[in-house]
């Protein structure tokens, strides 16, 4: 990453943390979209509070996502797991199958309002991009290596841990990426079943047509997804060069 890279990026994380923390500083350039009397900035929670809420529901469900979609990669690219790969790739498309709406809708029911609901349909529409791309990463690895490790007397779990998961390990942080940051956006979803999120903002913009509310949940779900895709592509540069692919 360039140097003027850094610094736009560093510029953004300070232009972000400034608006959260004192959002009050930026009502003047949001009154002129704000219809009425209505304060420019939205103030019936925090923005920090929603944005720190936010954050926390999606990593709780990347990381959910991860643990049970990599699971599912493991066992299938197992010798004796082949069979495994059929109801593995099943159970990782089933979010795909589910809009994140109508995963809500069946789960208010059995949960109630909340979090949870949100939670379960993040986790299940992140299981696909990681599961797949774990897959990838697997599968792919150079056969004359594993042949390496084996005539180390490397056992299975010395192989698994200490050459095919770091091997992997770029695609592997691709598909986590691609997760998080689809669950960023998919997260504001959450506030139509009274989920703490960014999306609470933004809906409450839509129900009455202040364009400001809209523009400001938006545009901090957007900062916060460019700033969290960059870090997880520099993650995915470091773990490629350690794995040999690159410089």
């Amino acid at each position: 990453m360039s140097r003027a890279s850094r610094c736009a990026w560093a510029a953004l994380l300070a232009l972000l943390g400034t608006f959260l923390i004192t959002p009050g500083r930026f009502a003047p350039l949001f009154r002129p979209l704000t219809p009425g009397d209505t304060p420019p900035i939205y103030a019936q929670t925090p923005l920090l509070t929603l944005a720190v809420n936010h954050l926390l529901l999606v990593a709780v469900a990347t990381l959910t996502a991860a643990v049970i979609a990599l699971g599912l990669a493991v066992a299938a690219t197992r010798p004796a797991g082949r069979d495994v790969l059929p109801f593995a790739r099943s159970v990782a498309r089933v979010g795909q199958t589910f809009p994140p709406v109508a995963v809500l809708a069946l789960a208010v029911p059995i949960f109630g309002f909340g979090a949870v609901p949100t939670l379960i349909a993040l986790v299940l529409y992140g299981l696909l991009p990681i599961f797949e791309t774990a897959l990838t990463g697997l599968d792919g690895l150079d056969p004359a290596v594993m042949e390496a490790a084996r005539g180390m007397g490397m056992t299975d779990w010395q192989r698994l841990l200490r050459v095919e998961l770091p091997l992997a390990l770029p695609m592997i942080l691709s598909g986590i990426r691609l997760a998080a940051v689809i669950g960023l956006a998919t997260a504001t979803i959450g506030s139509t079943v009274a989920a703490s999120t960014l999306g609470e903002v933004i809906v409450s913009g839509l129900l009455t047509g202040n364009t400001a509310y809209v523009l400001q949940g938006g545009l901090v779900v957007s900062a916060l997804a460019l700033l969290i895709d960059a870090g997880f592509r520099y993650l995915e540069r470091g773990a490629t060069r350690r794995a040999g692919f690159g410089s």
